[in-house]
């Protein structure tokens, strides 16, 4: 019998109300309270079940939701009678910052601050109780939209205070996707004014709150603790390479195949694992993404579920604006390789732009890549990892993202490679010219970068181009040894009807060079007296089937040559 996929559904009980298909994920709440930590913050990948889980959790505890026991009487905790009797015995008070994306630090403040005015209107009941006094019914009364920042900060504070006069108890409180108005601060450009005022909030809600029995917030990313925990001494952090919770989050392979297998789908174990597989938190490697299996139980249609379900633009902008080493990394990656790079699982967002292992850190922090294994120095203590591309869902999301980099010039670049199999050299000089014209500044990663950078910078940006728009019929490689050096690009052909093709780039040195015509002339030379070649016909590639192109750069001026 097929399950019953509720799809977008992240209410607890409505799932269990409904019999909707269900993976048992109570063991987290027992693991988490056991631990006894006083704040905890998990980040975990978007649509990865963390709305789910702080649903759970808030069913379990809230003294609101004692009659929610009989949704958790055949799940794992059940089993425990010490947690039998917490079910329903706490104040909670539960946020979520998913919704909060805005363009400008007024509107992200706005948003913040109603979400502080909605939760005193769902505490009301305590403004008129007994263990208020008329200061306190002041304050109360104090929390609306145009409330200052100082009152906004101590707010949750405050109403922690109320609830355990009124309970008797300390409050549980859980905070959903805390990083995402920072994250759209950063792309838009608040950083700096957000950053301060969540600083405030969250040291007097988590920090300096004696009413707290235990705090739990999840994201995406870890913010660095400079730029919003620097008072919180008291914060466990679970990242993806924490060995924690590594299992509570996302399914694993033994959940997925059960599953299949209920639902008629074991055939089809092998495709899922190559579609969807390839999460890793702590040790643990089989993990997959809930949302591309809950579609694909659904549907039973194999797509980029969970790659579709984000616009990317954070991501597409570091990596199109990186400079020309990320490029080059990004190219080894979408040919299956691994890159190796130190992490930083504090994501500080003011140096995505600039440090290396910030980018990474962001996109392992965000799903997109995994750790495939790494290496700890054991004098230092230092880790060095070693990241691929997670899956195939993954790759198809590159690939679609570097696509859309050259869809403003599509036709230029369309038939620039049509040109350039065709051998077509003045379709390849006229094309080459308008995609560089074009592109040369979107690529840019300064204010005022150097002639000398720009063509480095497009070339990789190129280069990735290539690989995704001609996977089929070129193996395309850059940067690699053969012969007596470093060739730039060379294109192995998948179909013996097509030439190898190998590409030297050259920036225009005015000194010694009177015409990019010479320019190309010593990119061919280059191609020649170091044997670029050598990795081809090692290949069985005939030397009459491999064609050399020399590409001379001065400004967006660009020539291509080839021997006569």
């Amino acid at each position: 019998m097929k399950s019953v996929i509720s799809i977008g559904n992240q209410d607890f009980v409505s799932i269990r109300k409904n019999n909707c298909f269900y993976i048992d994920k109570t063991d987290f709440i027992r693991e988490w309270w056991e631990n006894q930590d006083s704040v905890t913050l998990i980040t975990r990948p978007r649509r990865f079940g963390k709305t789910l889980n702080m649903s759970m959790t808030e069913y379990f505890f809230s003294v609101n939701h004692v009659d929610s026991r009989k949704y958790f009487e055949e799940l794992n905790i059940w089993s425990y009678e010490k947690f039998r009797e917490l079910q329903g015995s706490y104040p909670v008070i539960s946020l979520s910052f998913a919704d909060i994306k805005a363009t400008t630090y007024e509107s992200a403040r706005r948003a913040i601050i109603r979400k502080l005015v909605r939760m005193y209107s769902q505490f009301e009941f305590l403004r008129n109780s007994e263990q208020l006094n008329e200061k306190d019914r002041a304050y109360f009364d104090s929390v609306e939209e145009t409330m200052s920042d100082d009152a906004a900060a101590i707010a949750i504070n405050y109403v922690s205070d109320y609830l355990e006069r009124y309970y008797g108890k300390k409050v549980i409180i859980l905070l959903d996707e805390y990083d995402t108005p920072l994250q759209e601060a950063y792309v838009h450009g608040y950083w700096k004014e957000l950053t301060a005022f969540v600083r405030s909030l969250f040291n007097s809600t988590f920090k300096t709150n004696p009413y707290m029995e235990r705090g739990l917030l999840t994201g995406i990313t870890r913010v660095s603790k400079e730029s919003i925990f620097s008072d919180l001494n008291n914060l466990e952090v679970v990242t993806t390479t924490s060995e924690k919770y590594s299992g509570f989050f996302g399914f694993t392979e033994k959940e997925v195949f059960n599953a299949l297998e209920y639902n008629g789908l074991s055939r089809e174990e092998e495709n899922v694992r190559y579609w969807y597989d390839g999460f890793s938190f702590g040790k643990r490697k089989d993990i997959y993404n809930p949302w591309s299996i809950t579609k694909y139980l659904d549907t039973g249609e194999y797509g980029t579920y969970w790659a579709d379900t984000s616009g990317n633009v954070l991501v597409s902008n570091l990596i199109r604006r990186s400079p020309a080493k990320i490029k080059s990394e990004m190219e080894d990656l979408l040919q299956g390789r691994t890159i190796s790079t130190d992490l930083d699982e504090q994501v500080i967002f003011e140096q995505l732009g600039r440090k290396r292992g910030a980018i990474w850190s962001l996109l392992l922090a965000s799903g997109y890549l995994k750790v495939d294994r790494y290496e700890m120095d054991n004098r230092t203590g230092k880790r060095q990892y070693y990241l691929k591309i997670t899956n195939h869902e993954t790759m198809l999301m590159f690939e679609k993202m570097i696509e859309d980099w050259f869809s403003e010039e599509d036709s230029a670049y369309g038939n620039f490679k049509d040109a350039l199999i065709a051998g077509n050299l003045d379709y390849m000089n006229q094309f080459m010219n308008q995609v560089a014209l074009q592109t040369f500044s979107s690529f840019d990663t300064g204010n005022k970068p150097s002639e000398e950078q720009k063509p480095e910078r497009f070339y990789h940006g190129f280069v990735l181009g290539l690989i995704v728009d001609l996977a089929d019929k070129y193996r395309i490689t850059s940067n690699r040894e053969s012969g007596f050096g470093r060739y730039d690009v060379v294109m192995e052909p998948l179909k013996a009807d097509l030439d190898a093709i190998v590409m030297e780039f050259k920036v225009q040195n005015i000194t010694k060079e009177k015409s990019l015509e010479q320019t190309v002339e010593n990119a061919l030379r280059q191609i020649e007296e170091k044997e670029y070649d050598t990795e081809l016909l090692a290949r069985g590639i005939k030397k009459e089937r491999i064609r050399h192109y020399g590409f001379a750069f001065r400004g967006k001026k660009v020539l291509i040559g080839t021997e006569e």
